[in-house]
Parts: structure tokens; sequence; C-alpha cells
């Protein structure tokens, strides 16, 4: 194996195999085709990504073809989503097409195969026709309609493209086999009947072409090299091929389909039929609704192409089905904005809190990075003055040594200004605080290079100036369900688990002055809260701010992993600090030993100390694993280890989160054939 096809996926290796065998780069063609009957969703994005990036990397055209055969459920609404998202994403097509664009070949073809015995006009029903076709396990009949004379089919079919029948009331069928153990290949139907106008072609055809007659030929006409689908189209290949045998041309290319898995993700549903529900039934408000997994209800949210593009590399291409944790594409956003987005100060919950030595109506300008981790991105003004807003859960009057914020007696620092101390409050009749009273160190000033702006205390917080803050609203987004996999109950609707605590509307926070100047779709990180982007909903009157995403995963401590199962007796096992007990190595440790010496090892050897680093691998904990992830690239027998350790901890339970993910991914992109093994292994 070499180092580039190590780092393949095994879409990726069919083309590069086929360029090996001979076939010609310059027509490599691919194509992204969306039925426009919703809006897109991150698991198309997995669709996306794979055909328009096979395309630059091939320079190869890849086409947009909607696949436009059903005029009841599709909408020139959902054409203009289709094309905003993927522009969004950074990926531009070569050819816009469309499946009607071909309604006159695709008929064409099917009076050609009418004339040569192998499509028939059927006028029985639906249930009779299901039955005729049998069972997996027993061969289909033909029906009586079967051995009808080409004039007889050709007119009729001919009266049923001249509206003369009603819908329902005769289909084309292909003639193939009755008996094939493909149930798919039992005489599929090619035409019904559909008396509804076309968002393109208006009342032009009132008999539509069916999916499997529709694609194949589509990617024959297109000249499409490599026809990517899901899994659930794997079925449907052999009917795909005996479609273009059926009107092949030796001389003109033929086209391959082959499968990859959906990307499910946890805690959402992603077929569109349940988000059009979900729509419908006032669940959401939209489908840009930010608590979609639709492509534009993420950007809304204050997703960034990178963060979706990024989360479809991590992810990766499967053969087989999977769930991919939502946690994954938290954490990919989370590490884009980190980078990019401004820091700010806001206050979701204030409380007032009021400086008694700081002189009375002063303001001072404080200067506010915005963003440490771009030594380019400036800095901003911040007002400062003796009254300002914190948050709530801030502060408490008594507090144990585990709270390190405002306490009364204890100093905190206020970021980017002062050190302040607690000293009193003030209560409504209700017992309810309404002002904190705290003196400040004048002298301590972040960044004024004074001795006591040096000085360390345990807590920091964020705050704004009450006479300089601007309010606004905040929407605050958590899942949009209670269930990891809300539609796998056979039992339950998936409306069942929708969760009604995934929106909370916060009518009265405040935010530094800076953000008047915000735009639409702008990114900030609202410091010790999270990310947040401004809302299309935003006036110059009212700002609204979506949540993103937290700084950290929340629900990681909501649903902590299964601690691995061990079989030594109690006695042994690990002391309640985490470690072995004294005078026992560790297994991790024992682990690490072993796979310092794994590259040098072959054969027999290279066997036993696999076989020995999973044997240990069972005592050892999530916990201690983690920070090998981190290890150097060139320490590659450690992070062998490492990755045969996780394999074992994910056969016992462990649940996946993005830090996984990433080492995983790591682990397939490097140039070590073991490693990458190890790593596709799990």
């Amino acid at each position: 194996m070499t180092e580039e096809s190590a780092s393949l996926n095994f879409i990726e290796q069919i083309i590069a195999d086929d360029l090996a065998e001979g076939f010609s780069p310059d027509k490599l063609r691919f194509r992204f085709p969306p039925e426009p009957n919703g809006y897109l969703h991150i698991g198309h994005a997995a669709s996306i990504c794979l055909n328009f990036g096979l395309g630059e990397k091939h320079n190869a055209p890849v086409n947009l073809r909607f696949d436009d055969t059903n005029p009841a459920k599709e909408e020139q609404e959902y054409v203009d989503a289709i094309k905003n998202d993927i522009q969004w994403l950074g990926f531009q097509w070569a050819t816009e097409c469309y499946s009607s664009d071909y309604f006159q070949q695709l008929y064409d073809w099917a009076i050609q195969l009418i004339k040569e015995g192998k499509a028939y006009v059927d006028g029985q029903s639906a249930e009779a026709m299901a039955e005729q076709k049998g069972t997996p396990t027993t061969p289909g009949v033909a029906g009586p309609n079967r051995d009808k004379s080409m004039e007889e089919n050709l007119d009729l079919f001919a009266r049923m493209k001249a509206g003369e029948f009603e819908q329902g009331s005769y289909v084309l069928r292909a003639k193939i086999d009755m008996a094939s153990p493909n149930m798919l290949m039992r005489d599929p139907i090619l035409y019904r009947v559909v008396k509804k106008a076309h968002h393109r072609t208006g009342n032009d055809w009132c008999i539509y072409p069916m999916y499997d007659w529709t694609h194949g030929e589509s990617d024959y006409i297109e000249q499409i090299s490599h026809s990517l689908c899901t899994l659930e189209f794997k079925m449907h290949r052999e009917l795909y091929d005996w479609f273009l045998d059926q009107i092949y041309d030796p001389t003109i290319l033929r086209p391959k389909q082959r499968e990859f898995a959906r990307r499910n993700l946890s805690y959402t549903v992603m077929s569109k039929r349940k988000l059009l529900e979900l729509v419908h039934s006032k669940t959401v408000a939209s489908w840009d609704d930010p608590r979609m997994p639709t492509i534009s209800g993420l950007r809304r949210r204050g997703y960034t192409p990178e963060s979706i593009r990024n989360f479809s590399d991590l992810s990766g291409i499967s053969k087989r089905d999977s769930v991919t944790d939502v946690s994954l594409l938290e954490y990919c956003i989370r590490e884009d904005l980190n980078k990019s987005a401004t820091r700010v100060m806001g206050v979701l919950d204030p409380v007032k809190l009021v400086i008694t030595n700081y002189p009375s109506g002063k303001t001072e300008m404080l200067e506010s990075e915005n963003n440490p981790e771009d030594p380019n991105s400036g800095a901003h003004e911040l007002p400062f003055s003796g009254e300002l807003y914190i948050e709530r859960e801030d502060f408490k009057e008594e507090a144990d040594n585990k709270f390190f914020r405002l306490t009364l007696g204890n100093e905190v620092r206020l970021k980017s200004a002062y050190i302040i101390k607690g000293e009193s409050v003030v209560k409504d009749a209700a017992g309810n605080i309404t002002e904190i009273l705290c003196t400040a160190d004048l002298d301590s000033r972040s960044g004024s290079g004074t001795e006591a702006s040096t000085r360390k205390v345990k807590g920091t917080l964020h705050w704004v100036s009450i006479p300089h803050a601007i309010k606004a609203e905040v929407r605050e987004y958590d899942r949009l369900f209670l269930e990891e996999a809300p539609d796998s109950h056979e039992d339950k609707n998936f409306m069942e688990f929708v969760n009604p605590n995934s929106l909370k509307v916060i009518k009265g926070a405040y935010l530094e002055p800076f953000l008047k100047e915000a735009s639409k779709g702008d990114k900030f990180q609202f410091q010790r809260l999270g990310y947040f982007t401004l809302d299309k909903d935003s006036t110059t009157d009212k700002l609204v701010f979506n949540k993103t995403v937290g700084l950290r995963d929340s629900w990681a401590k909501q649903n902590p992993a299964p601690a691995p199962q061990s079989n030594q007796p109690k006695q042994q096992q690990p002391n309640q600090g985490g470690g072995q007990p004294q005078g026992q190595r560790s297994a991790l440790n024992e682990i690490q030993k072993i796979s310092k010496k794994y590259t040098n090892l072959s054969g027999d050897k290279l066997a036993a100390a696999r076989a020995d680093i999973a044997k240990l691998a069972v005592e050892v904990s999530y916990e201690e694993l983690e920070p090998l992830f981190q290890t150097a690239t060139k320490k590659v027998g450690t992070r062998i280890g490492a990755m045969i350790t996780l394999g074992v901890l994910l056969d016992k339970g462990q649940k996946r989160n993005p830090e996984i993910e990433a080492f995983i991914a790591a682990g397939l992109a490097d140039e070590n054939e073991e490693l990458v093994n190890e790593s596709k292994g799990i």
C-alpha cells in the first residue's frame, strides 16, 4: 500500500484504481442530484463535499442536477435554497441540469422499450401488482397485461401522455424478470400519471418518469463517469445497469454507480418528510430555524462553511451506516470560531454591581483584545464605569472554597479591568438581591503595569457598564430532541421526543456597545458564555443574537461515557485518585513501554506486542488514555499503542466524542501503514 492510497477513502480508491487501469482523467465527471422537495440538511453535506471535493481534486466538472420528476412535492423555493446552500459551502457546479430537461428523451427511450417488447402498460391496482410481485423468498407471477401487443401498449402509453386517464389508472412497467431474486427487477414502474403543474414544464406533461428510470439515463446523457449514491440505492444498481444496457452505445462513456453510507446525526432526524412535519406542525419556525439540521438552519445559527466541510472530512466516507455524535459537529464549529470570532462581553441574567469607591460619573475607556488566537485581530475600546451588570450566577453571599466567583469578603478580577471585593448587598422586600456593593483596588487595572495589576486572584468575571450597555434579545438553543435516535422506535412517533426546552428567549440581555456596529451574520464569542451570531431578525433598534454553541460540551456531563469494566478482584482496582495501587506499574505505562519499540518489530513479535497491548488495554480508563491523543507525530509507536487501546475501549462501550474522532482522523491521514490500518479498524 502506498502512502497516497493509505489516506484515500474507498470511493477515492475506486477512482484511483480506474485511473491506474487506463481511465482517462479528462473523462472524469461527477454530479450532485438533489430532489427539490425540501431544504438540504447536514446529511446532504456529505454528498456535496464528496462529489465537489472529487471535482476539485481531479480538476473535473461537477453537475448540479435537480431530480425534478415529482411535481406534487417540488417547488422553485427549494431549487433556490439548494443552490444557495451549495454556493455558501464554497462550491460551484459546472452545469445546472434538471431531469425535466430530458423528459422528451426519456419518453422516446420508453417508446423504444415498448417496441422491443421490454415495456408494457398495466392498468391493475397497486395492490394487485404488489401481490403478483411475490416476496423476497417466493417468485412473482406474470400479470394479465404483461403480454399485451406492442400496438396496444403504444396506444395506451400515447393516451396516458395525452391526459386521457386519471391518476393511478395506468402505469408503464419495464418487462424484466418476475422471478428475479432482486425484487426491484420484477417489472418496475417506469412512468405514472400525475396531473399537476411542474415548476419548470408547466402542464406540458401529465406522465412523469420514476427515479430509477431517470437516474441512470440522466447520468448517461450528461456523461457522468462515477454516479455516487447512498447505500439504500445499492440494490438499485442492478436495475441501473439494466436500464443502461437498453440504450447504451459502446462509443459513449458508460456511468458507474457506487454507494456510500448516509451521514446520520444524533439527537435529530434526517428525513426531509419528517423535517417538513416539524415545519408544518410549527414545532420549529421554518426550514432555517436554528434548531434544524438543515444547512440553512445551521448557517442561521452561526455555523460556518469551513466547520461543516471539516465535519465532513472528520466524519469520513464509510461503507456502513452509522450515527455521528452531534458533539463532533459542535467541536468543529468551536474550533473554527475560536480562531476567528471577536471576543466581546455580554450579560444574559444581569444583577447590578456598584463599585462604591469608584469616582461617581466617571467613565474610562479600556482596551479589549479582539481575539487572542489571532495576533493581527487588533483591539477595541470598552467603556468602564462604577455601575456594572454581572451575571447573577457569578455572585453568592456565601460559598465554599470551590466557588471561584464573587462572594462577600473575597476578591475577583473584572475582565480587562480591576480587582474587586464584595462588601455587602441590597435586597428588595422579597429578599432578592437587587445590588451588590463592592470596592475596587484602583491600582490594579489590567495592563497598567503596576504591581497591583499583576496580583493573582482565583476568579475572573465578565461585565458590561450600565450607562453604556445596549439591550438585546438572545436566543439560546438546545438539542431539538431528547432522544439520541428519535426516529428509531417502531412503537413511538419521533415527535414524542421533541425537547420542549429547545429554545430559550432572553429578552433582557445587556451587551457592550461595540456590538452596535455588528452586521447580520457576524460572529462573536461572548466571553465565558459561548459563541453567538447576529440573527436576520435584528433591526437597528433591536439586536437579536443566536447562540451557536457553548464554550464546551455541556451534554458530555449529562451523558457520561460508561466506565470500562474490569474482571479484576475489587482490591486490585485503581484507587480513587485514578492511579494504580502502590508498587504496581500502571497498565498504560506498560502499553507505552511496549509501544516505543512497536515500529521496530515484525512478524510474530509484532503480533505478540499487539496482543499484549490489547490485553493491557482493558485496565485503562478513557481519562488516562486521552492525553496520549496529543502525542507528537514522530512518536508513531505510542500513537499506534493509543489507537489499539482506544479500539478496546470503544468495543467495551466508550462513547465516541470529538477528541476521539479527531484522533482517528489524524491516524487515517498518517504516513505509517500500521497506524492507518489500526485507525481503519475502529
